[in-house]
């Protein structure tokens, strides 16, 4: 049984439509945007009958960056880095699966994620897969889109308007701020997916 990752981003919001997931997560980690996120997220599992749980860790005291309203840590390869959150994300999902009968995590990552953080490549999701595969339960890590760019995964994928309306990509704030990577992002995608 499939669990697929649901940030309410555009990238796992697309992956989301492609193949039928059995079950949709949410992780709340103490971020900034974590409850337009959430919101997102519902709305789109909603849309697509997607199960959807939320579940809440705050790891506030440990993040950087944009996401955490602080100054980015020295070793940061970006403004909107959060220290090993994709390493984070994928653990907390692996706990709730093995709990909960899942033996497949999906995560939206893409080809774009890789340039410019370690923990969105595809050799990232190749070891997380090995190590968590390796301990109980043996569940699979897969990032299915980690070859694609944000726009050809939009392009292959299934997502319709009403679907697409509901995703939120800001690092700063629960209503997009349009002036963060997240929403700079958000707007060259939607115009390169509108002109295309």
């Amino acid at each position: 049984m499939s669990l697929i990752l649901l940030s309410g981003g555009v990238d796992s919001a697309a992956l989301a439509t492609m193949t039928p997931y059995d079950a949709a997560i949410t992780v709340n980690y103490g971020h900034r945007s974590a409850r337009g996120e959430i919101n997102a997220a519902s709305a789109i599992a909603d849309a697509l009958n997607l199960t959807h749980t939320v579940i809440t860790v705050d790891a506030s005291a440990i993040g950087s960056g944009l996401l955490a309203g602080s100054e980015p840590a020295a070793a940061s390869p970006a403004a909107e880095w959060w220290p090993f959150r994709n390493q984070l994300l994928v653990t907390i999902a692996a706990a709730y699966a093995i709990s909960h009968g899942y033996n497949l995590i999906i995560v939206g990552s893409v080809a774009g994620d890789g340039a410019r953080h370690k923990d969105g490549t595809p050799g990232f999701y190749s070891a997380i897969s090995d190590l968590i595969a390796m301990q109980e339960g043996g569940i699979e890590v897969s990032a299915p889109a980690a070859h694609l760019t944000a726009l050809q995964l939009l392009q292959q994928s299934q997502i319709t308007d009403d679907v697409l309306g509901w995703t939120h990509s800001c690092h700063r704030a629960n209503l997009a701020c349009g002036n963060c990577p997240g929403c700079w992002k958000r707007a060259e995608l939607m115009a390169a997916y509108r002109s295309s």
